[in-house]
């Protein structure tokens, strides 16, 4: 029963401090369910996110299901879900009729825009730590930088890209190419 509780409060903690949206929530996700709880490694939140981004709903939400359930089965997806939603429905509630009155007001304003600030240096952080644990060899740093560029230049879908990343990986690995 207590996991089940740590596990609501463990991404209540994470939903509260996540401002920006899930790739925000990066770095807090490493922090609690990697280094302090230990309930996934890095690699597997990285799977989590890739699965998150190509599956229906929020990234935030799913890579929450997704370690619950790892924990505890259906009633830990659950909670996680629960937890990590929980802070912005009640904040979001409490906000949205204040945020509309203030929101012309230039101070309110310059607040957003170094909040905005802020979320994209967490963001590139939780992104460069991946980077050193994802692109381990040649084959690696090709398949980054295809989709990077492909990112970049096109209009695909992150999904398209998370499933040529995959079937680049096993085309690679099966024809003795890196690891």
């Amino acid at each position: 029963m207590s996991n089940l509780v740590d596990l609501f409060v463990t991404f209540a903690k994470v939903g509260v401090m996540t401002f920006g949206g899930g790739y925000a929530m990066l770095p807090i996700l490493q922090r609690e369910v990697v280094d302090s709880k230990g309930w996934a490694t890095e690699e597997e939140l990285m799977d989590y996110f890739a699965i998150g981004q190509c599956t229906p709903g929020i990234i935030a939400v799913n890579t929450a299901t997704f370690i619950g359930q790892k924990q505890r089965g259906t009633l830990g997806g659950i909670l996680s879900t629960l937890g990590v939603v929980f802070p912005s429905l009640v904040i979001i509630s409490l906000l949205a009729g204040v945020i509309t009155v203030f929101s012309h007001l230039a101070w309110v304003q310059h607040a957003f825009g170094g909040i905005r600030v802020c979320v994209c240096i967490l963001i590139l952080n939780a992104v460069i730590k991946l980077l050193k644990k994802a692109v381990l060899d040649v084959p690696t740093a090709v398949i980054f930088l295809a989709v990077t560029l492909g990112s970049y230049f096109t209009p695909l879908s992150p999904v398209i890209f998370v499933l040529l990343a995959a079937v680049a990986g096993i085309v690679l690995k099966n024809v003795g190419v890196g690891k």
